[in-house]
């Protein structure tokens, strides 16, 4: 048979693999046909299924060959095809997949000849075709691996060569856990103290911590090794399952007692911190006891300044310290990389649902109308407890904190239920409350609607802190093989480290001050599990947190976002695409902060010690806004349907407040900051962002132009429409060249972000305006001062709204 009509599978077994072996490579240094992935699940309505075909978009990974310097350490990926193609068809591919396993090689061959790409940078030229019988040898790849990584010294060898844990069974680490293991072992080989891994809740961040471990100790380079974890059933679930080969020679520091004659400890983060008797348990360690701390979680406070146990990596200082955490950063000051430094790995939640290793999720987001415009009280409004309720206007973060409408809980349990019962009443359910009080009054409501919360007492209950009954049911809430309990309302318990893999359905109805509280809250449900029928999860979303911390880079996009309104189901329906919309901010007037932490108000009623918390029965509540998107199959984000129920409350709002629309024109053209507008706007309760939801493309249009349509029925612009009607005219044609640029930038970024943005004299210190100057220098040098700017800023607003030209142009 003619070589040019063999398959790529033939290639391989009639050239590549006897070059490979001719090169002096054994047996055991190379592997064939390496499944690297398990292919997405795909999610499609109510339906989910994994692509099982290579060759389809999303399907598994498969290298043609892995070459090893030592089991589990990569050297190169070669992938084969057919000879038809040239002898770098596959090097795409190849580079692909040498990439993810942190492999410095790549090659690619057709069976004629091999393209060999060195990602060290460490030979010329970076790419070079060698023959079938110049294939290069193991000791050639193995130098140059050493030296990519900068293992300088034998040691440093020794300890990157050091075996896996292997018990027989054929587990082995998936890649990506592979490569954390083998970073974090060449960090510490080099001398590094601080090592940070950064991976999503549900890649088995334990299970990579014990390998590395395990190699560290087999290689007596730390002998002795403290593991922390903040909760105790952590600590009891790792010594059972992945800590287990450790056997005797591991220990659980309990009860105050200090035993050193063990090598593997394991302590909770309370142990530790919080009481002054129990700080002093390490202090009768020697400081130079441990040669490693391990500390998971590692977001929750282990390097801030300021943490109780700071004290702890202090005293153990001469320690290697290794992070763990599920939270990539948070602000720009982030405790975690000023202690840590830059992780040495990620693996986000992201690139875990493409690996299909992970479950994609669908979000379900319900606005009521108090969260929408706020709920402001009646003058000498009384609570059903009598207490004179303070008159101001209460938004998302005050319900259930600092004011309790009863009808909302009862509408977030009657949407919560709803969804239940459609899909699978027995799926396992998480609801995140503000505090105990509100874990507890939303308890009460779910039972009171869910028929078999009747004949089963267990089917809902609250695991919160401060109730011993439930936290006795969390094992079996955790337990795959458990059905009861079905729903657990909590506030803070179970936002890190449970293991609940069978959850289906995470509620938010907490105020999320935090996108690391954020990320551990949605992890409780990112582990797949296909025997249980568990391949995707859903996020109900009651208060916003999945706009405010959206995080794509890290944790991808939802495969649907759905917002139904009062009379539909809460359950997204199957319906084709539709056209793409952006996703508007959350409807609320006031948004959470982005960092820190509220106080756990829990005082009810007046007499109590902190602030009131006023409860109020007679407020009905409604759902305000609904909409519908997907994700396609290129992974764009599609709308379906999209409407808000407010729109008639809005326009009364409006037309009371501006009168007709010659007044709000007037208003409009005789304000020297449009922003001065929008303020008026949001103290009365409607702000840019209930505006922007009350019609399908309101986040490309401008304040001026939603006011006029939703108010005044009037056809809308797009911003981008009216600052390309600006740029038709000689609008600039007596400033010079670069006067005219910075103007033209201007009106650039009102297309992008609208006037409240052009109006800002700090948008001047922001690409592309870097490029005239400094602020003062564009201002003065370029228009002659401060004044002369202001002026030419307000004739761009005027020929943007100039309403005559805008509709000749039209």
């Amino acid at each position: 048979m003619d070589k040019y009509e063999l398959s790529e599978r033939d290639i391989c077994t009639k050239f590549i693999t006897p070059a490979i072996q001719a090169a002096g490579w054994q047996q055991t240094q190379f592997r064939e046909e390496v499944r690297l992935t398990d292919g997405r699940v795909m999610v499609r309505g109510k339906l989910a299924s994994r692509v099982r075909n290579p060759e389809a978009k999303g399907g598994p990974k498969r290298a043609d060959y892995v070459l090893y310097a030592r089991p589990n350490v990569p050297l190169a990926v070669v992938e084969a095809k057919q000879a038809k193609f040239p002898v770098g068809h596959g090097m795409q591919q190849a580079l692909a997949y040498a990439e993810m396993l942190d492999a410095p090689f790549a090659i690619s061959s057709n069976g004629t000849a091999f393209l060999l790409h060195d990602r060290t940078g460490l030979t010329s030229p970076t790419e070079r075709e060698v023959s079938l019988d110049a294939f290069p040898t193991h000791a050639e790849l193995w130098a140059l691996f050493q030296q990519w990584k900068g293992l300088s010294t034998p040691a440093a060898v020794a300890l990157v060569e050091q075996p896996f844990y292997t018990d027989g069974s054929g587990r082995e680490p998936r890649y990506y856990q592979r490569v954390a293991i083998n970073r974090a072992m060449e960090a510490i080989a080099k001398g590094q103290q601080r090592v940070l891994l950064v991976m999503a809740t549900g890649t088995g961040k334990t299970y990579t911590a014990f390998q590395i471990i395990w190699r560290l100790w087999k290689a007596k380079a730390k002998k002795r090794i403290l593991f922390l974890a903040d909760r105790n059933i952590l600590v009891d679930q790792t010594m059972q399952q992945d800590f287990a080969p450790f056997g005797e020679v591991m220990h659980k520091v309990s009860n105050r007692e200090v035993k050193k004659n063990y090598e593997i400890y394991l302590a909770l983060y309370q142990a530790v911190t919080g009481r002054e008797d129990w700080k002093q348990i390490y202090r009768q360690f020697p400081a130079d006891f441990f040669d490693l701390v391990v500390i998971d979680e590692c977001h929750r406070g282990s390097a801030a300044d300021d943490s109780a146990w700071r004290d702890v990596l202090d005293y153990f200082s001469a320690a290697t310290h290794l992070g763990l955490t599920a939270t990539p950063k948070e602000t720009k000051e982030v405790s975690n990389l000023t202690y840590f430094g830059d992780p040495v790995y990620t693996y986000s939640l992201k690139q875990g649902i493409e690996d299909g290793f992970l479950a994609p999720y669908k979000v379900i987001r319900i606005a009521t109308d108090v969260d929408a415009v706020g709920y402001m009280p009646e003058k000498g409004k009384v609570d059903k407890l009598g207490q004179a309720v303070e008159q101001r206007l209460y938004t998302t973060k005050d319900f259930d904190r600092h004011l309790v409408l009863e009808k909302r809980t009862r509408l977030v349990a009657r949407k919560v239920w709803e969804y239940l019962k459609v899909t699978d009443p027995m799926a396992k359910t998480i609801v995140f409350c503000d505090d105990q009080d509100h874990a507890e009054r939303m308890r009460q409501e779910l039972v009171k609607i869910i028929p078999a919360a009747a004949s089963n007492r267990r089917y809902v209950m609250r695991i919160t802190g401060d109730d011993h009954e439930g936290k006795a049911q969390l094992s079996y809430f955790i337990d795959n093989d458990e059905a009861y309990p079905v729903i657990a309302t909590t506030s803070k318990l179970l936002t890190t480290g449970v293991d609940a893999k069978t959850c289906k359905l995470i509620v938010l109805d907490q105020n999320i001050n935090s996108m690391t509280e954020f990320k551990q809250i949605i992890g409780r449900c990112t582990r797949l599990r296909e025997d249980y029928q568990k391949l995707y999860f859903t996020i109900m979303d009651f208060k916003g947190a999945t706009r405010l911390f959206a995080d794509p880079d890290f944790d991808g996009e939802p495969v649907v976002i759905y917002e139904p309104q009062e009379d539909e189901p809460v359950v997204p329906p199957d319906v084709p695409p539709g056209t793409g919309e952006p996703d508007p901010p959350y409807p609320g007037p006031t948004q959470p902060g982005t960092t820190g932490q509220p106080p756990d108000i829990t005082t009810v009623g007046a007499g109590g010690e902190g602030r009131t918390k006023y409860v109020i029965d007679d407020v009905n509540v409604r759902v305000a806004v609904e909409r519908s998107q997907y994700l396609d199959a290129d992974g764009k984000l599609i709308t379906e349907d999209y409407r808000v129920l407010l729109k008639d409350d809005i326009k009364q709002a409006l037309q009371a407040e501006f009168g007709s629309l010659t007044d709000f024109l007037r208003r409009w053209n005789s304000a020297e900051r449009k922003q001065a507008v929008l303020d008026e706007l949001a103290d009365h309760g409607v702000p840019l962002e209930v505006l922007q939801q009350a019609v399908p493309n309101g986040a490309e249009l401008d304040v001026f132009d939603l006011v006029a349509h939703v108010a005044f029925d009037q056809k809308p612009l797009t911003r981008r429409e009216r600052a390309n009607n600006v740029k038709k005219r000689n609008v600039f044609g007596q400033y010079g060249d670069q006067a005219r640029a910075v103007l033209e930038a201007l009106l650039d970024k009102f297309a992008d972000h609208g006037v409240q943005n052009m109006e800002d004299a700090k948008v001047l210190e922001l690409p592309p305006f870097d490029q005239f100057g400094s602020k003062t220098q564009i201002r003065r040098g370029i228009f002659g001062g401060v004044e002369q700017f202001t002026q030419a800023v307000r004739a761009l607003e005027q020929a943007l709204y100039d309403e005559e030209n805008n509709k000749k142009q039209a």
